[in-house]
């Protein structure tokens, strides 16, 4: 997996990340919205994680995901999320930690 250039770094480091509220009890998170932050930077982070991220699953449903300082990184459209590498679905499925409440 190829690691982050300074740019996109700084740029995470930067960015004033959002909890999402609504899924804090399910699923934490923080998000960017692309609107609201440097676009060339956002689509250069989404492109990154597309060219050098994996496949895994969320439920049913299939994502790009990227690593990186503890954290892992998806983007949806619009929104780049991240959570605690802890607190993905694959790590909390082999723990046996999955929220009662199903997906997003």
């Amino acid at each position: 997996m190829k690691d982050l250039p300074d740019n996109l770094k700084s740029f995470i480091q930067d960015s004033a990340w959002t909890f999402a509220k609504t899924y804090a009890a399910t699923w934490p998170h923080e998000y960017i919205v692309q609107e609201r932050v440097d676009r060339d930077l956002f689509l250069k982070l989404a492109d990154h994680i597309d060219k050098n991220g994996y496949e895994s699953n969320f439920y049913q449903k299939k994502l790009i995901y990227f690593d990186y300082g503890g954290r892992t990184y998806w983007h949806m459209g619009n929104i780049i999320n991240r959570c605690l590498e802890a607190d993905t679905y694959q790590r909390r499925e082999r723990d046996g930690r999955l929220p009662k409440t199903p997906q997003m």
